[in-house]
C-alpha cells in the first residue's frame, strides 16, 4: 500500500503545481523509484478519465477515499497491470470494480473508441511539454556556468555555446548550449534526464523551466538586501533570489502550506542557501509596519493561480464553463489582494508578480486593477526582445507559451515605486507654478533642469516668492532712499 499512498502524495502536489512530476518522485526516495515513476506517470495521463469515472460512480462517496488516492488505485484497476496490494484496500476496490469497468466501458461507446488510450485527447497522446527542451538553472552558491559547462563536457555531452535565437534551442541527443536570455540557465534536449546526475543531487543545478527563471532574474536584488519570496513554495525561485544576491542580505519567505515549506527547506538547503527566513505563515496577514521588514525593498509574488500555464494541467480544465469562470473569479480577487498588501511595505522599490496562468483575468486585469489603485507604482518595460509580450494595454510585462518561448505558459510584471505618497501633487503645483516666478526671457546656459523627487522639496523653497512685508524685504528699500537723497544733496551743492 505504501506505493499508492506515495503516488497519491505525489499527484497531489503535482496538480497543486507544487513541483515538477519527475523531480517530486526522485526527492521521494520510494525504494522503487522506477515503479512508482511509472505509476505516477501513466495515472497523470488518464487523470480526468479517471476523475471522471469516479465521480460518475460517486466511488469517494462509497469509500471515504480521497480523489487522489482513488485515481491511483482505479488506474491500477482499470488501466495498469492489477492492484498490487492485498486485505482491507484490495477487497475494497474489487466491491466496485464492476461498476468502475462498466463506466470506462460507456465511456468508451460514447466515443466510438475500443482501446483505452483512444480516449485520450491529441494533446495527452503526444504532449507539449515532451517536446519543450530541458533547462537546467546552474547554483552560482555552490559553483559557476564555466565550471558546469567543463563538467558536463568531460561527461560525454557537447556544447555548442550560446544561443543567438530560440530556434537553436531545439536540441537533440547530448548537445547542449546557455540560453540567449539569461545568463545562468542551460539548455539540453527534451529528454535529458539530471535527476540521478552528481551535479543535481550535490545541488550545483536546478531543474527549473525557463520562463519559472523570470521573475527572480527580472526583479534583480542587489546583495545584501532585504527581500519576501510572499508564497515561495516549493523553493526553486527562492534559491534563485538567494543565488542573485550572493547569500547577503535577509531574505524572508512565508507559505502557508507546512508541508511544502518543509520540502522546500530540504530544498534550500542543498542549494547552499543561508539568508533565507522561513515562516509558515499567510502572506496577506504579515504586518508590513512591522519592523523586521522596515528595510524590504523587493518582493517577488507569485501567488496560488489556475496553473493553466503548467503544460501537465492544461487538459484538466473544467468542463463546466460557469463554475471555471468563478473559480477565476476568485482567484483573481485572491491575487490582487495579496498584490494590493505586498504593496503597502514602506520602503518597497520593486515587485515582480508572476503566475503560471494563461488566463488574462489573472494576469493583466490583476495588474491594470492593482495600479488604478495604487497611483505610486508604474510598470516596468521588461526584455524588448523577449517574443511575447503582456496583452493590450499592457505590452511592457511578458508572456510566455510552449509555442512563442518554447517553455511551460507563464506570465510576468514588474512593479516599480515612481514616487512617495502626495509628491505627485507637489511635483504638479511647482510645474503650473514656475512660468510664474521664472522670468520670461531666461538665458538658455540659466535654465535649471526639472526637480528630480529627491530635490522636490529644496525646489519648492527655491521657487517660493519673496515675502513682501518682512524685514528681509524692508532692508533694500531703505537703502535706495537713503541713496536718492544723498545724490539730491550733491547735486543742490553743484548749483
Amino acid at each position: 500500500m505504501a506505493l499508492y499512498l506515495k503516488a497519491a502524495e505525489i499527484m497531489e502536489k503535482v496538480e497543486g503545481k507544487q513541483g515538477a512530476l519527475k523531480t517530486l518522485v526522485y526527492d521521494s526516495q520510494f525504494k522503487n523509484i522506477k515503479q512508482l515513476f511509472a505509476l505516477v506517470c501513466e495515472t497523470q495521463k488518464f487523470s480526468s478519465i479517471l476523475q471522471e469515472i469516479i465521480e460518475s460512480t460517486k466511488l469517494l462517496r462509497h469509500t471515504k477515499l480521497k480523489m487522489p488516492l482513488a485515481k491511483v488505485l482505479v488506474y491500477d484497476l482499470l488501466i495498469g497491470q492489477g492492484l498490487k496490494c492485498g486485505g482491507s484496500w484490495k477487497a475494497m476496490m474489487m466491491k466496485h470494480r464492476s461498476r468502475l469497468q462498466a463506466e470506462l466501458a460507456r465511456m468508451k461507446v460514447k466515443q466510438k473508441v475500443s482501446r483505452n488510450e483512444d480516449l485520450l485527447p491529441c494533446s495527452v497522446k503526444h504532449p507539449a511539454g515532451d517536446q519543450l527542451p530541458r533547462y537546467v538553472r546552474v547554483n552560482t552558491l555552490k559553483t559557476t556556468v564555466e565550471d558546469v559547462v567543463d563538467y558536463l563536457k568531460r561527461d560525454g555531452f557537447s556544447y555548442l555555446g550560446k544561443a543567438s535565437r530560440l530556434e537553436d534551442l531545439s536540441l537533440k541527443d547530448r548537445y547542449f548550449l546557455s540560453d540567449l536570455h539569461l545568463p545562468e540557465l542551460l539548455v539540453f534536449s527534451p529528454k535529458t534526464d539530471f535527476h540521478d546526475h552528481f551535479l543535481y543531487k550535490a545541488g550545483h543545478i536546478v531543474l527549473q523551466d525557463k520562463a519559472s527563471c523570470l521573475p527572480a532574474h527580472l526583479l534583480s536584488p542587489s546583495p545584501g538586501s532585504h527581500i519576501i519570496d510572499a508564497c515561495a513554495a516549493p523553493g526553486n525561485k527562492t534559491s534563485q533570489l538567494a543565488a542573485i544576491m550572493k547569500n547577503k542580505g535577509r531574505l524572508f519567505a512565508f507559505d502557508l502550506d507546512g508541508k511544502r515549506l518543509a520540502t522546500m527547506s530540504t530544498l534550500l538547503l542543498r542549494a547552499g542557501v543561508t539568508c533565507q527566513q522561513l515562516a509558515n505563515q499567510d502572506f496577506l496577514k504579515v504586518d508590513p509596519d512591522n519592523p523586521q521588514y522596515k528595510d524590504v525593498e523587493y518582493i517577488l509574488l507569485d501567488p496560488s493561480c489556475s496553473g493553466s500555464g503548467m503544460v501537465c494541467l492544461q487538459d484538466n480544465t473544467s468542463a463546466d464553463q460557469e463554475k471555471e469562470q468563478a473559480r477565476l473569479a476568485s482567484l483573481a480577487s485572491f491575487q490582487l489582494r495579496c498584490l494590493n498588501h505586498a504593496l503597502r511595505f514602506p520602503r518597497l522599490k520593486r515587485l515582480v508578480y508572476s503566475t503560471c496562468s494563461i488566463h488574462k483575468q489573472e494576469n493583466e486585469e490583476v495588474v491594470a486593477a492593482c495600479l488604478q489603485q495604487n497611483p505610486g507604482f508604474r510598470l516596468v518595460p521588461l526584455l524588448a526582445e523577449w517574443p511575447e509580450r503582456g496583452l493590450e494595454p499592457l505590452p511592457q510585462c511578458l508572456r510566455a507559451s510552449t509555442a512563442k518561448t518554447l517553455t511551460h505558459g507563464f506570465f510576468v510584471a514588474l512593479l516599480e515605486k515612481h514616487s512617495e505618497p502626495g509628491n505627485t501633487k507637489q511635483e504638479l503645483v511647482v510645474q503650473r507654478s514656475g512660468p510664474e516666478v521664472k522670468p520670461r526671457n531666461l538665458p538658455s546656459s540659466e535654465k535649471r533642469p526639472a526637480a528630480s523627487e529627491e530635490d522636490s522639496e529644496a525646489s519648492e523653497t527655491e521657487d517660493r516668492p519673496t515675502p513682501v512685508g518682512g524685514q528681509t524685504g524692508s532692508k533694500p528699500n531703505n537703502k535706495k532712499r537713503r541713496k536718492r537723497k544723498k545724490k539730491k544733496k550733491g547735486a543742490e551743492t553743484a548749483e
